[in-house]
């Protein structure tokens, strides 16, 4: 492709269809992103910003607007389930990590890398291999994140495992920050399907009408309040508050349509560790489109207002503020 300009009039039209013009902002951001794909240089776009700017929007309508094969789309819980997958797929191979990294890649020349961002030690030390592999291979990274490289993995604790990750991402890829003063997730006022079509409610939650139901996601065995058909009910203990991981979430995304989270405390009042379960529960249904009702003994704008000192607290706030308020 010659042009960023067929790119750059599929995404305009799919905003249009959506019933939205592009942001001024958005369409330089839009622009680069086209341009470094188009021009299969190996040199990409690492966007970042607050919440709600329509870096994931513009990364899905480029990404949507390419021929198949073209790239590949990764979301950061996605990635790290599969990968781990992968690596045991290949575990008795010299290298399994750089086989299963091409596996995740596949023969893509682009790869889009959705909501980077970093916490965990063991997560930057693969990330950062993911790096080095797309480098090599010669692939056009387009990253969209809240953080700035150098603000990932801020715990000063650990941020020096990701240095080297930082620099691959400053070296490879053209850093743009897209702001503006509105989130454009709370303009949206079509609530009837999907994450949006949830609540927030601080009434009583259903009553299950059946026992408890156990769960299984290969080995492993989990309980929650009932599950049919479409749905599942579980408690914050059950999902959040328990040993569950973002592979068992998006395993049950792809089955159950509608969940109901009930019991849910003000998150200061629960450890670190339910707290970023919590938090990837809800990057994970929101990547996946699913329904989510949650009941809770605080109305929202309280539980964002003690949620506030987290890492990731305002994308989380972005996210579910597009539910409604029961």
């Amino acid at each position: 492709m010659s042009s960023p300009d067929p790119l750059l009039f599929a995404v305009e039209s799919r905003a249009r269809e959506e019933g939205f013009e592009l942001a001024p902002a958005q369409r330089a951001v839009l622009g680069q992103m086209a341009r470094a794909l188009a021009g299969g240089a190996a040199r990409g776009v690492y966007v970042y910003g607050p919440p709600g700017r329509g870096k994931s929007w513009l990364a899905d309508a480029l990404f949507a607007a390419l021929p198949d094969g073209r790239a590949t789309r990764v979301h950061f819980h996605g990635f790290f389930d599969d990968l781990h997958r992968r690596i045991q797929t290949h575990r008795s191979e010299p290298d399994a990590t750089t086989r299963a990294l091409d596996d995740v890649i596949g023969g893509s020349r682009a790869v889009f890398f959705d909501e980077l961002h970093v916490h965990d030690p063991g997560d930057a030390r693969l990330l950062t291999r993911l790096l080095e592999r797309i480098a090599e291979r010669g692939c056009t990274l387009v990253a969209t994140s809240n953080y700035a490289p150098r603000d990932l993995l801020p715990d000063p604790v650990w941020h020096h495992l990701f240095v080297p990750g930082i620099a691959l991402l400053e070296a490879h890829l053209d850093v743009v920050r897209l702001d503006g003063a509105v989130d454009y997730r709370t303009r949206e006022s079509d609530h009837t399907s999907g994450f949006r079509a949830g609540v927030w409610s601080t009434a009583s939650p259903p009553v299950a009408l059946t026992a408890p139901k156990r769960l299984s996601v290969r080995d492993r065995v989990f309980t929650v309040t009932s599950a049919a058909e479409r749905s599942m009910i579980a408690t914050f203990v059950q999902l959040c508050d328990s040993p569950v991981t973002p592979a068992e979430y998006r395993h049950w995304s792809a089955v159950y349509r509608h969940w109901t989270l009930t019991d849910v405390p003000p998150l200061d009042e629960v450890g670190p560790a339910a707290q970023q379960r919590f938090m990837n529960l809800i990057d994970v249904l929101v990547d996946a489109d699913v329904r989510l009702d949650v009941h809770s003994a605080v109305d929202l704008e309280a539980f964002l207002s003690r949620a506030a000192g987290r890492p990731d607290a305002l994308r989380m706030a972005s996210r579910l503020r597009l539910l409604r308020h029961g």
